[in-house]
């Protein structure tokens, strides 16, 4: 979701509730497509599957992005369903028609040409293409979003059948923002309206399995913690009644299915907002399925279908496999709700167990990238890090009353310091593509150091021309209340990256390295400092996390592997933090001798983090 370059994605149909392919039986794991369903081994299936991120999950497993690449390395393994694997469909591109208009006629070949050199590596798979109306033959066209069964226009040919290749169970966070709620009811709704309205056989759930945006994985001012309210959250664990209640959906539409496959749809009108869908066989002793749907989100109603009462809760959906009795309602929820518990374990409230060491500011002297313009920010960088420093030596000849320091930028933060002393920051958020910086400064006649650290916090994810797409600084100027100095133009020295990040401060090899020294006396509001402390693993295997709420903003590493960037100090509008915990799988931890290292922008407290595990404890019904 939201990404525009080519990439294939193969559904490894993870989580699989209806149907498995064994390996080792070519002849019936044939995989191919009608107007109804997928065809696997001769028979229509309707499927359901639950999208796991590998590089947001442990072990980490990376596929490369690179289309022939990876059709080989399956192939290789022999993992396709034609090979006897378990793969049954492939996927080339995403959500690219949301782009297609911006590169005009170019959009439109290469649409054919993707899906032609697609076509063109014989996996014995169908292929598909998700938000993309005008997929060509072989390639199916599928739908993404969260209410597919009201916003899918259908397949673009009678010959394809009706996808669901993202069922978003959330939303991605981001900084200063909540998280999405989306509830079991809203979801199985959905997902039943799609299968009795659109004739729908196949639905992928995005995500199924929430993840952690470990290192600098994450996009702009998205938060490590990715899709944690899937049904299985960032940590694994049941998020009930998600998990339940989609449970009992997927094996109340399993009961019926054959009928759903081969049966003929009619639909009738119940009411005003009510409506029916029913699946009959024509034999004489075949199936029939109805589905009963109330569209008032207000109201339940009673309805009469068949010479029989029904009574529909509001925004719900019945499902009766023998046109009778029903067996499932989308708002009707059985399972009992969860709590997530957090444990603290151990706190790192000594300062004698910490060590620190202090970044430097760097001076326009210490550089050896000189141009006299503003340059561009992830041109230099290469993604390599999140820092560029810009700096410039100011001559101050005249009076310079309440100078201001102002600038505008277009990357995520600014950290400006005048003679290596902090003056103060800025940050934009998810919605601005900039931010502007104004903050009071000293400035006697002579020569001043101004060095301003601009900041990523992870790059564009969607959209036309990323690589047009500027970050960074795009203008300063020094304000007296007798002129103004435009610095835009001036002779500026850059340095990419930060001196921690060159020696490799939070490798585990140089934490014994003489850079570091005793935490201070007042560890709070320090600016550009990395902070080391060591622990022992909790005992048991419930998953672990620190809580980092006493910190400001930067990386963390366990055993020199990141576990993702924190910014704790941007709040939402209700004055609270995005995220204060973060994951630390068990495969990073060693049974004792751990080692933690923080790297802290400003403005953090180390002396109140606290490790603690997570476990989740079932609420009364």
């Amino acid at each position: 979701m939201g990404s525009y370059w080519v990439h294939v994605c193969l559904f490894m149909i993870l989580l699989m509730v209806i149907i498995g392919v064994t390996r080792g039986n070519n002849e019936d794991a044939e995989v191919t497509y009608d107007g109804r369903s997928l065809i696997i081994g001769g028979h229509r299936k309707i499927l359901f599957s639950g999208s796991i991120h590998y590089p947001r999950s442990t072990p980490q497993a990376y596929m490369q992005n690179f289309t022939t690449k990876i059709v080989s390395m399956m192939q290789s393994e022999g993992l396709y369903a034609s090979q006897g694997g378990p793969i049954i469909l492939s996927q080339i591109e995403n959500e690219y028609q949301n782009i297609e208009h911006s590169f005009g006629e170019e959009g439109s070949r290469y649409v054919s040409w993707a899906a032609d050199m697609a076509a063109s590596l014989q996996t014995g798979v169908p292929w598909v293409m998700c938000k993309q109306t005008d997929a060509p033959d072989p390639l199916i066209n599928a739908c993404n979003g969260m209410r597919c069964g009201e916003t899918f226009t259908g397949p673009n040919s009678p010959n394809k059948p009706a996808l669901w290749t993202e069922n978003w169970t959330s939303f991605y966070q981001v900084y200063g923002g909540k998280p999405y709620i989306r509830s079991a009811e809203d979801i199985a709704f959905h997902v039943t309206l799609f299968i009795a309205r659109k004739n729908g056989s196949y639905v992928n759930y995005y995500m199924y399995h929430g993840g952690t945006n470990f290192g600098r994985s994450s996009s702009a001012y998205v938060i490590t913690s990715y899709y944690d309210q899937a049904p299985l959250d960032e940590y694994g664990l049941l998020r009930q009644p998600k998990w339940g209640h989609l449970k009992e959906m997927h094996a109340a539409i399993k009961s019926c299915s054959t009928t759903l496959l081969q049966g003929m749809q009619k639909n009738f009108t119940l009411g005003e907002l009510q409506e029916g869908y029913v699946f009959e066989e024509e034999e004489e002793d075949g199936g029939c399925v109805a589905f009963l749907v109330n569209n008032d989100s207000v109201n339940k109603v009673t309805v009469q279908f068949q010479n029989r009462s029904y009574e529909l809760p509001q925004k719900s959906i019945s499902i009766l496999p023998d046109c009778q009795n029903v067996t499932f309602n989308t708002a009707t929820v059985n399972t009992n709700s969860n709590t997530r518990v957090i444990n603290p374990v151990q706190t790192f409230s000594s300062a004698d167990k910490w060590d620190q060491f202090q970044d430097v500011i760097q001076n326009f002297d210490d550089t050896c990238l000189i141009s006299d313009s503003l340059l561009e920010h992830m041109n230099l960088t290469k993604d390599n890090t999140d820092y560029l420093w810009y700096t410039l030596r100011f001559e101050q000849n005249s009076p310079c009353s309440e100078a201001i320091l102002h600038l505008k930028s277009a990357a995520h933060v600014a950290h400006a310091f005048v003679d290596d002393t902090y003056i103060g920051g800025a940050h934009g958020n998810h919605n601005d593509k900039s931010f502007i910086l104004e903050v009071p400064v000293e400035l006697n006649e002579g020569t001043h150091n101004i060095s301003i650290l601009s900041v990523m916090v992870g790059l564009p994810d969607s959209g036309a021309f990323l690589e047009r797409r500027f970050a960074g600084l795009t203008t300063v100027e020094i304000r007296c209340s007798e002129e103004s100095h435009d610095l835009t133009n001036a002779t500026w020295g850059y340095q990419v990256g930060l001196l921690g990040e060159k020696l490799e401060i939070y490798e585990v090899q140089n934490s014994d390295s003489n850079e570091w020294c005793e935490l201070g006396d007042n560890p709070t509001n320090q600016t550009l400092v990395w902070y080391k402390n060591v622990f022992d693993s909790p005992e048991g295997d419930e998953a672990v996390a620190l809580n980092l709420e006493s910190m400001g903003k930067g990386e963390a590493w366990v055993n020199g592997q990141s576990i993702g960037r924190y910014w704790v100090s941007f709040h939402d509008f209700n004055d609270q933090p995005s995220q204060t915990l973060y994951h630390v799988p068990r495969s990073f931890l060693k049974d004792s001798g751990n080692v933690l290292v923080l790297f802290e922008e400003g403005g953090g407290n180390p002396l109140r983090i606290s490790l603690n595990t997570v476990s989740v404890s079932l609420s009364s019904s």
